[in-house]
């Protein structure tokens, strides 16, 4: 037997260790969906079955709104955002609903990934949009709402689109990242190998023509789509930009601090059950990273770096650890507050573990927002469905998810009430962005 065999061997014996119904006194069933510290808030249906897919939340306590990516799947749903008031975490409530106009015109999916962001005092929200050939906008990337009078739905209106007809097909993912430079920039996927860039202040001071920055590329030359999904974070040690990117091949980290020459520092590649990379997310200090790739039975990987940082080698093809919370399900969208990772787990709902020793996860809170059968998704194998998007607020700790299926939900964990890095002796970096901290702008 080869020793790669051995190798993911250990790695689903860690992953199944940690399975929910071990670390709680009380196991799964379906009248006790959940562990006793993970306490349900709220809960509102938002459509039918397959409608719902990535969402964000604002990070002030006194904006409590949350932006949920509609889309048209199997038939059904809509494709545009709605926004929703967290005012009651108890009873979140649909305050807003933009639609792209001639739904029925619009071929595809429509709604997939969304991020606020602010920008000289306003705030605003990018709604990513696929649309296919065949029907108008095609080349239609985003949209971007202007949302600063909320809770007045009456003062949300459209700002910009941005199209792309080099590379039609629109975004599938998006984030949202302050620069060092202080620009707010926006990354994208796109069909072709590389990321495209945005400066997103360019895009809401009408200059939508000349937003393209840059483009980050991916080493493995592929035409359709170079990635999936990525992050972006400040990295406190050399105060640099880096770009955690997942596509083909694996994934990829790169220093973007001058954005019109990104420098490729880490790849991770060749990795035994990975062909594409997914989500790639690492932890505030850039060392650990947590990788998700899209099939079934893939547990999320935990990835030491620190080998290439220090120059030893380029290229890292084997993770320290891997965890999931059911062998025969999927894990999907995940965010690092160290030493938890919150994770959207398809069929099994809102997931929480601690990587506080990342060669030995563990699960530590769990709820199943997903009620129907594990042989009802969306994708090869019946794995897409249920949770989708997962997200934190820091000032308070407050918990979402968007299910695809059953709608929006609140949590709160026991004993978290709310993160800053600087609590667990490590840089307070998230996916959250200091949109008025200006002691990291010129920093390089």
């Amino acid at each position: 037997m080869k020793r790669t065999t051995f190798l993911l061997l250990g790695l689903f014996i860690t992953a199944f260790a940690f399975n929910p119904s071990h670390a709680q006194d009380t196991p799964w069933t379906p009248t006790n969906p959940g562990s006793e510290n993970m306490e349900v808030l709220g809960h509102i249906p938002l459509g039918p079955r397959l409608s719902v897919a990535d969402m964000d939340l604002e990070q002030e306590v006194n904006r409590p709104y949350a932006y949920v990516a509609r889309m048209h799947y199997a038939e059904m749903g809509e494709k545009g955002t709605d926004i929703l008031d967290l005012s009651d975490p108890s009873n979140p409530r649909v305050i807003y609903r933009w639609r792209i106009e001639n739904q029925d015109l619009h071929m595809r999916t429509g709604g997939m990934d969304v991020k606020y962001f602010k920008w000289n005092g306003r705030y605003y929200v990018v709604q990513s949009l696929q649309f296919g050939a065949g029907g108008p906008n095609n080349d239609l990337g985003a949209v971007v709402l202007d949302v600063t009078g909320l809770p007045d739905p009456s003062t949300v209106h459209e700002v910009a689109r941005i199209h792309e007809p080099e590379t039609p097909g629109g975004f599938h993912n998006i984030f949202v990242y302050k620069h060092s430079s202080g620009r707010v920039l926006l990354l994208s996927t796109v069909s072709g190998a590389f990321a495209n860039v945005y400066d997103l202040g360019k895009v809401v001071e009408g200059d939508v023509e000349n937003a393209r920055i840059g483009r980050i590329p991916t080493p493995a030359q592929q035409t359709r789509r170079g990635y999936h999904d990525f992050y972006a974070g400040y990295h406190v040690d050399t105060g640099t930009d880096r770009f955690y990117g997942g596509g083909t091949g694996g994934y990829y980290v790169y220093d973007f601090t001058d954005i019109d020459n990104p420098e490729l520092l880490v790849t991770l590649t060749g990795i035994p059950g990975v062909r594409s990379g997914h989500t790639f997310t690492p932890g505030p200090n850039g060392r650990y990273v947590v990788a998700e790739t899209e099939y079934k039975y893939a547990p999320l990987r935990i990835f030491d770096l620190q080998p290439a940082l220090d120059g030893e080698r380029s290229n890292i093809n084997y993770p320290i650890s891997a965890w999931t919370p059911h062998w025969e399900g999927l894990v999907h969208n995940h965010e690092v507050r160290w030493p938890y990772v919150f994770v959207s787990g398809y069929h099994d709902g809102l997931q929480v573990f601690s990587m506080e020793d990342p060669k030995n996860p563990r699960t530590v809170a769990y709820f199943d927002t997903f009620t129907g059968s594990r042989n009802n998704g969306g994708m090869s194998g019946n794995v897409a469905n249920g949770a989708f998007g997962v997200d934190v607020r820091n000032e308070d700790g407050l918990i979402v998810i968007s299910d695809m299926t059953t709608g929006f939900w609140t949590f709160r964990m026991d004993g978290f009430n709310g993160w800053n890095g600087e609590d667990w002796g490590v840089p307070n970096v998230s996916s959250v962005q200091e949109w008025d901290d200006e002691s990291r702008e010129g920093t390089r």
